[in-house]
This record gives C-alpha cells, sequence and structure tokens, in this order.
C-alpha cells in the first residue's frame, strides 16, 4: 500500500470517526482499559468479564472465513492465552500497529501466545490487505458480525482498533480500545 493510498484510508477513517460523533450527538471518554476486581473470599484478582459461559464461550462459538475463504473455528484456539484484535483495512491506526501485531506472533518471545485479527470489512479487501503485507497470524472476516461480537467482548464504544487479551483460561484479562502501546502490553503479556 503506497502512501497515497494510506492517506486516503485515513481521511476516509476520520469521516466515519466525525460523522459517528455528529449521529451520536456527543463526545464520549474513552473508556479505561477492563480493571480487575477482587475474587470474592480473597485470593487475587478475578477479571470483570470471565463468566467461561459468556462472552469467551461466544467467541469461541463463531466460525468465520479466514482471508483464504477458508472457514476456520475458534474454539480451534481454545486453551490458548489469546490476542484478538478487530481492525478494518481502512482504519489508519488499524494498519499502523500490524506489522508490531505480526512481530508478536512469529518473534518467539510468547511462543503460546496466539495473535488472531478478525477484520470488520468485506473478504476481498482483507485477502488483499493480507496478500500485500504478509502477516504473520490468521485474519478473519468478522464483517459487520465482527463489531457486534468486538461489543460483547467489552467494546462498548464500538471503535477500531479494539483488542482483548484472553488468557488460556478462557478469562477476559483485559480489553485495549485504540492503537496498541506495545510496552504496555508486554507488562500485561507478562502476567500470563
Amino acid at each position: 500500500m503506497n502512501k497515497k493510498h494510506l492517506f486516503a484510508y485515513g481521511i476516509v477513517a476520520v469521516l466515519f470517526a466525525a460523522s459517528g460523533f455528529l449521529v451520536g450527538g456527543k463526545l464520549k471518554p474513552a473508556p479505561e482499559p477492563m480493571t480487575f476486581k477482587p475474587a470474592p473470599g480473597g485470593g487475587g484478582a478475578a477479571p470483570l468479564a470471565s463468566e467461561p459461559a459468556g462472552p469467551v464461550a461466544n467467541l469461541f462459538a463463531q466460525t468465520m472465513p479466514d482471508d483464504q475463504g477458508t472457514q476456520q473455528a475458534l474454539a480451534q484456539w481454545r486453551g490458548k492465552p489469546l490476542l484478538v484484535n478487530f481492525w478494518a483495512p481502512w482504519c489508519a491506526p488499524c494498519v499502523q500497529e500490524m506489522p508490531e501485531l505480526s512481530r508478536l506472533q512469529t518473534d518467539g518471545k510468547y511462543k503460546d501466545l496466539q495473535v488472531i485479527g478478525i477484520g470488520i470489512d468485506t473478504p476481498a479487501n482483507i485477502a488483499e490487505f493480507n496478500r500485500k503485507f504478509k502477516l504473520g497470524f490468521p485474519l478473519l472476516v468478522g464483517g459487520t458480525n465482527g463489531t457486534e461480537l468486538s461489543r460483547t467482548l467489552g467494546n462498548t464504544q464500538g471503535g477500531l482498533p479494539f483488542t482483548v487479551l484472553i488468557g488460556a483460561d478462557g478469562t477476559v484479562k483485559k480489553g485495549y480500545l485504540g492503537r496498541l502501546n506495545f510496552d504496555k502490553l508486554a507488562q500485561d503479556l507478562g502476567t500470563l
């Protein structure tokens, strides 16, 4: 993707964001990352969105096509720590963090971690994006249903990019709205 296209995608993303703010009627502050509350009876921290039968179970119940059109069951990654990134090719911050997410998957430092990208766009656009960038993690086509799925995992504003860190035990450890701070993410990954 050349700089002209990237700039054009950025302009489109800004226009979409501006129209969303106009429709919404007012600006809302960005939410804080998901926090943890003490577990009943002392003993450490329990995630707020930790019910195994809740949002993560819903995620694992999904089957989506990958960028090649092959159906992928998200349940294949059950029992592994996951970093699920909701993104779109027209979202400039999403595009900016993709190479870092790819390195996170391929550098071997977090060998048990699985990064998954769920694209909020058409199959053709997601396939074209991966042909150009050759990312080292699966890109799935969530389409407009991906937005609702991200909301169930804590993305109350519906913004992109939105990333969710899920432990191997199937609990949501943290949600991140906006471009990832990879230093902070490394600290959070260190707690898994």
